[in-house]
């Protein structure tokens, strides 16, 4: 574990101006980055007493290797950089505001002739009015269906418009009046827009002028004795009255604003956000996330400063990041908010503030609501912080303990210097020797990270077994990292010199597993002291009594059966198996599909795509007669003959084998 003095910066060489900071791993990989008005404080402050930093904090400069920092001219700048380098780096120490899903919205498209409703996910696209987000597309579609008989716009795909457009009759919508049909000339495109304007403004919260009108046009209906049209427009009346109930007000002078909340603890905080727009609730997020304090004195006394100042400069960096700049009315249309009212102001507020006004391109408000409604409403937000971060702590508890107990188990019984936070493992899959294949899996923090999984199709050691195909894979996932660093000396091992991004997979785990006895953890381990690395600890991982071998020990490691560290290495074991057999089927079935057919003459690859794409799979091709097999088209009664001959004078079930796969 790196010593935080062995890097330090020398007295006085950190300049005392606003800038933008990263912590590097030995390896070069950024894992912080930071903002600070004054760097000199900031990063003095990371090295002053290490064991009165906080936790998170504290982990942090004793895995970094080296600290480097970017002077800029404004605060503002800073922050810009900050989002900038997070977004890029992806650094593990940062607290990222992910959600677990994306956001649905209601767009308009205003840019085309006829605007279309629909629900809509992704990047903001120029012309296009979006209201939301909505916490479900549900929410979107129950909103719609309410209102289309208001303001029966247009919902169909453009193919749906233009096909219902040439046959001359509207569908299903159009039949029922939730739809004008402007795709067969019922109205026309100027009455048309007109109808989606009137929903548009609905939405936006100009609600009563609507229901008035409807209810003067309702009672000239009645005036002029055409009952069924005030009957119809009574109807509407009280549908936009429904949809105003489900979107109860909750600030009387239509206020746009976003609502910030936290509760937290010394190691994590949740955060509630409400989106009022024209003054109801239109969506709701929350995230739990990991807490790091950042040094020195900013943000020291109240750390609710410092989580408003990263939630505000990631959340709105991201929508912003989501937005093509011009999509639709101009400031009106921006993720940000004309208010943003949050707890506690962070230190430098009036920066965050400029910021989020260039955001925007017009001004935005960041405040602390201190009475009245506002007040009222931040409370709640408040009160569904705390209820989040309860029922996360619950949900959490075990499984976070548990796996926390895994990593220090693995540590304490196999004798490693630290946690192996990063946990690879190398499993071999195929039956008597064919097809045989190899899957490498990651497990980072106790969680798999299936983005760095791995395959590997057997070369030079096809034939040669377990042991062999293991030093195959071992030597084929560490030649590239073991050649850079022994060959190039490159003073930033890892880091692709041109992007300066990390370059896949050049950084070696903590733990190496492999699933076998004394052989296979022997065999992956020469190849790593071949290869000149040293800082990877191996295992083997044997299925019968799962039992622990390392290298050079006659005698395995027996792990009590109720063992988080166990169960944590089952957990990854298992993992591999499962990826290098789906690996292995597949490769399996398009060798099976092929050899079948192979002999049959006459019959080249576009006809045996053709009959495999025609039956599903070999075996229901396997199983049909002649006369069906003749049925394909390109098929003749030869070839049909042959193929069913063929066939039938083969391998009658080929999946009986499967019981022989094996994990070795």
């Amino acid at each position: 574990m790196p010593d935080p003095s062995t890097y330090r910066p020398a007295t006085g060489t950190i300049p005392d101006a606003p800038g933008v900071y990263k912590f590097r791993d030995p390896g070069r990989r950024v894992i912080y980055v930071g903002k600070a008005k004054s760097l000199r404080s900031r990063l003095n402050s990371y090295f002053a007493d290490v064991s009165a930093l906080h936790p998170r904090t504290r982990q942090m400069v004793t895995t970094a290797g080296s600290v480097e920092w970017t002077v800029v001219g404004t605060e503002v700048e800073a922050l810009q950089l900050e989002y900038n380098w997070i977004k890029e780096f992806d650094p593990r120490f940062n607290v990222r505001y992910r959600d677990d899903k994306t956001y649905p919205v209601l767009a308009v498209t205003l840019n085309e002739e006829y605007p279309r409703l629909h629900v809509y996910r992704g990047p903001r696209r120029k012309g296009v009015r979006y209201f939301g987000p909505y916490a479900h597309a549900w929410a979107i579609r129950e909103t719609l269906d309410l209102l289309l008989r208001v303001f029966p716009a247009r919902t169909c795909s453009a193919g749906v418009f233009k096909r219902h457009g040439q046959i001359g009759r509207p569908c299903l919508l159009g039949y029922i009046d939730k739809c004008s049909a402007p795709c067969v000339g019922r109205v026309s495109a100027e009455e048309h827009r007109g109808i989606v304007e009137d929903f548009c403004d609905f939405l936006a919260g100009k609600t009563d002028h609507l229901v008035r009108r409807l209810e003067r046009e309702m009672a000239e209906a009645s005036d002029e004795l055409l009952f069924e049209r005030a009957a119809r427009l009574r109807d509407d009346a009280g549908a936009l009255r429904r949809a105003m109930e489900k979107q109860a007000v909750v600030l009387g002078d239509g206020t746009d604003a976003d609502v910030v909340a936290f509760a937290h603890d010394d190691l994590e905080a949740a955060v509630q956000v409400f989106h009022v727009r024209g003054g109801r609730v239109r969506g709701q997020r929350g995230w739990v996330v990991d807490r790091l304090e950042e040094g020195g004195e900013e943000g020291a006394g109240n750390p609710v400063t410092a989580l408003v100042d990263q939630f505000l400069s990631q959340f709105y960096g991201d929508q912003a990041a989501m937005d093509d700049g011009s999509a639709g009315e101009g400031a009106e249309s921006s993720p940000v908010p004309r208010e943003v009212l949050v707890p506690e102001l962070p230190d430098d507020a009036a920066s965050i503030q400029d910021w989020l006004s260039g955001l925007r391109g017009a001004r935005v408000a960041l405040r602390v609501p201190q009475r009245g409604d506002k007040r009222a409403l931040m409370e709640t937000v408040e009160r569904n912080a705390k209820e989040a971060f309860t029922q996360h702590k619950l949900r959490r508890a075990g499984d976070l303990t548990a796996r926390s107990a895994a990593l220090q188990e693995l540590q304490d019984h196999l004798g490693l210097d630290s946690a192996p936070l990063r946990i690879e493992c190398v499993d071999i899959s195929h039956i008597q020797g064919s097809d045989v294949v190899a899957s490498l899996v990651v497990f980072e923090d106790g969680l798999a990270r299936k983005s760095e999984y791995r395959r590997f199709a057997i070369r030079e050691a096809a034939t040669e077994g377990d042991v062999a195909a293991i030093a195959e894979v071992t030597r084929r996932r560490f030649a590239r990292h073991a050649g850079e660093s022994a060959e190039q000396a490159d003073p930033r091992p890892g880091i692709d010199p041109e992007t300066g991004k990390p370059k896949r997979f050049a950084y070696p785990p903590n733990l190496y597993v492999v699933d076998g006895a004394l052989p296979q953890a022997e065999a992956a381990a020469a190849v790593l002291s071949e290869l000149g690395i040293t800082d990877v600890a191996v295992v083997g991982l044997a299925k019968r009594l799962e039992e622990v071998w390392l290298p050079g020990d006659p005698d395995p490691a027996i792990l009590p059966r109720t063992s988080e560290a166990l169960y944590l290495l089952q957990r990854v074991r298992d993992e591999a198996h499962r990826f290098a057999i789906t690996y292995h089927r597949q490769k399996r079935s398009k060798r099976l599909t092929a050899s079948a057919l192979d002999d049959v003459p006459g019959l080249g690859q576009t006809r045996k795509s053709v009959l495999i794409k025609h039956f599903g799979s070999l075996k229901r091709l396997r199983a049909a007669s002649v006369e069906e097999i003749e049925s394909v088209p390109g098929i003749g009664p030869g070839t049909a003959r042959a193929v069913h001959t063929a066939l039938a004078g083969g391998t009658q079930d080929t999946t009986a084998a499967g019981g022989q796969e094996r994990q070795q």
